[in-house]
């Protein structure tokens, strides 16, 4: 087949250049020329796939960490109106006045929301908040969809992106239905302009830098939520370019919300898309291949111009060798007509002067030229590591579990020399050699199942600190594992510390940094599944008085320190194993586990002194707040979590009862925080 292909050309060469002189040197610096260009081909096309794999991967994770971000928050926005509305009785709801009143003291709301609405359940507004203040609008908006639903269904609701009937923006409006009697008395109303920097607009500038990345959030049905350009706000996805056949897929696939991430195809660019669970809203990112391919195609230009410009070189040195090589051709012909005479006497070669030396200098020639050959195909793996020196991330090649090639951003991100890394061992790379020895039976398992191998790992540097990496291998010939192996190794350093970041917060209150309500259900249900071995255990309720008019009187900022200072406090009465909790906003709790009804008792007291014996200094003026401390031991009757938690909250309530109207403590934080005391107290 190749002898067919190449005849034609044969021919072509024959025909044109009478000369063999020509003719191989013709064919020699064709055969380099091809040589080249196909192993500088095949070098960046692994690259590019390589490389388009892995952003493909980190697009995937980038817009599933998003979408987990958004559906953190929206939890979160409808926890606060939960913990809000179940402070509104229904005598409240009834009050005009105590009503205002009540949202007067929950300003802090706005700190969330652009404004909070009460409203009935026929959808009249009975108040509203926002940064204006407390006031009464006229328009009903009874007639919304998702307030419909919410009255009916009788639970939150995250409703679908709505023109604002009091400002006319853009807004999301999450819903907290009241309920008095097990029936609904009235809806709270938390609403969120989708144009402000408030659930998903600062969002949209995280991801906006000087590349042309694209990311927008829309709804299940496509409307835009948000979008680097607000103008854009509530149009259609299919109406953006970027991401209109992608789109038109997803639609065909029946508009999946996968939390995890998907990738669809659009000519030009990798879009990934996940969703967010709840209100089905679609995270969606588009990064341009153009750009993530850049750098390989200028490196395949600038190889293309070494090559074009070492091929006159080349073919000038070619012609001078082969005509040395070819000059005693007539004695080479003599000699080659008497191969199969038999003789092979050493004295037949010609050994002397002459012609006979000029065949032999010929021959010894040959040896000398394949040391010349080898040291060019040398300098040409040289070359060829510099191509791979333009690639973005690291790439090395080992065989035998020793690195024989690595490229120059490999070497910059270990901070070592090519030749402090060539021929050492690949272990040399890792933190840890424990992780060196796990990673090799699941790179065995996947060349065995045919994949390539893609993890994270941790490496260590020349100067001995550790980064995360992401590693990719794939087998130059999986039947032949002796042939090596192909890594790229990316610098995942940034991405792991953010996650690392995200998962602290999403289990720790901002501001105390002690354990937040989900970190306290996780642990009181594993508490509950390891019954009855988790016996003994005891609940510490904790509700600070006099803390409001720290907040009025001296500011929140004192405030804040104030609930920092009760932190500290209350985790140095505990042990280390114990889990301490700020429930939301002067509430504390504190989970005892393995401890004694008599210990836990012990441990509330130092608490409840603690936060007593607390002076803070703040402009001159010395703060203290008072503590209300409610136990409850893990007992039988309490079969549930949510049980036990009303149990403490009852002893809570019943502590703080026995001390209301006890108007010292109250006249002595209101003189150390400079107000005046009130006559009647």
């Amino acid at each position: 087949m190749l002898l067919r292909v190449f005849r034609p050309v044969r021919q072509l060469l024959a025909a044109s250049l009478p000369s063999l002189k020509w003719r191989l040197t013709v064919g020699a610096v064709l055969a380099l020329s091809l040589a080249i260009a196909i192993i500088t081909t095949a070098l960046l096309q692994r690259a590019e796939t390589d490389l388009l794999a892995a952003q493909r991967d980190s697009e995937l994770s980038e817009a599933a960490r998003t979408a987990a971000v958004i559906a953190r928050r929206l939890v979160e926005l409808q926890r606060v109106l939960e913990a809000t509305g179940a402070r509104l009785d229904a005598a409240t709801l009834t009050d005009e006045r105590k009503l205002s009143e009540f949202l007067e003291t929950r300003s802090v709301l706005l700190a969330l929301f652009y404004s909070v609405v009460v409203a009935a359940p026929d959808g009249v507004p009975l108040a509203r908040l926002d940064i204006k203040g407390v006031n009464k609008p006229t328009q009903s908006v009874g007639d919304r969809a998702y307030f419909r639903r919410s009255v009916l269904e009788g639970r939150p609701i995250v409703s679908e992106p709505v023109a604002s009937r009091f400002s006319g923006e853009p807004i999301v409006v999450l819903t907290y239905p009241l309920k008095t009697a097990g029936r609904v008395s009235g809806l709270m109303l938390g609403t969120l302009p989708l144009a402000s920097r408030d659930l998903l607009a600062d969002l949209v500038e995280l991801h906006r830098d000087d590349s042309q990345a694209l990311f927008v959030v829309t709804d299940v049905q496509g409307r835009i939520m948000a979008h680097p350009d607000r103008s854009r706000l509530l149009q259609h996805l299919g109406d953006e370019p970027r991401f209109k056949r992608a789109y038109a897929a997803w639609v065909e696939d029946g508009r999946t919300v996968e939390p995890t991430g998907v990738t669809l195809a659009q000519p030009g660019d990798l879009i990934t898309a996940a969703g967010v669970p709840g209100p089905d809203w679609v995270v969606w990112r588009a990064l341009p291949e153009s750009e993530l391919l850049a750098p390989l195609q200028a490196a395949r230009r600038h190889a293309m111009l070494w090559a074009a410009g070492l091929l006159p070189a080349v073919s000038v040195l070619a012609l001078l060798l082969i005509g040395l090589a070819l000059k005693p051709l007539a004695l080479l012909e003599r000699r080659a007509r008497r191969l199969f005479d038999g003789s092979q006497a050493e004295h037949d070669w010609p050994t002397a002067h002459g012609e006979i030396g000029s065949l032999s200098a010929v021959l010894q020639q040959v040896s000398i030229e394949r040391q010349r050959l080898e040291a060019a195909n040398s300098q040409i793996l040289r070359r060829l590591q510099s191509v791979m020196a333009a690639a973005p991330i690291g790439i090395a090649f080992t065989r035998g579990q020793k690195l024989e090639i690595v490229s120059e951003d490999m070497c910059r991100m270990f901070g070592k020399t090519e030749a402090e890394l060539l021929s050492q061992p690949a272990n040399v790379l890792h933190a840890s050699q424990e992780d060196y020895r796990a990673l090799g039976p699941k790179v065995v398992q996947a060349f065995r199942s045919g994949l390539p191998y893609a993890g994270e790992c941790a490496m260590r540097r020349a100067d001995g600190s550790d980064f995360w990496a992401q590693l990719r291998g794939r087998p130059v010939d999986p039947d032949e594992p002796g042939t090596g192996t192909i890594w790229s190794i990316l610098d995942i350093s940034g991405e792991v510390a953010a996650r690392t970041r995200l998962e602290w917060s999403a289990s720790h209150d901002a501001l105390t940094g002690l354990a937040n309500r989900q970190a306290f259900d996780a642990r009181m249900a594993q508490l509950f599944q390891a019954l009855p071995q988790a016996l003994p255990a005891a609940l510490i309720a904790i509700d600070l008085d006099h803390f409001k008019p720290i907040n009025d009187l001296a500011g929140h900022a004192a405030g804040d320190e104030m609930l920092k200072a009760v932190a500290a406090v209350i985790t140095s009465k505990v042990r280390a194993n114990d889990l301490v909790v700020r429930t939301g906003g002067d509430e504390f709790v504190v989970l005892l586990e393995h401890c004694s009804a008599e210990a836990a008792q012990r441990a509330a007291g130092h608490i409840r002194d603690g936060i007593r014996n607390i002076a803070l200094t703040w402009e001159g003026r010395l703060l203290c707040v008072g503590a209300s401390v409610g136990l409850a031991p893990l007992q039988a009757g309490l079969h549930d979590a949510e049980a036990w938690i009303r149990a403490a909250d009852t002893a809570c309530y019943a502590a703080k009862a026995a001390t209301r109207g006890n108007g010292h403590d109250l006249q002595r934080i209101l003189h150390l925080v400079g107000a005046p005391v009130a006559t009647d107290l």
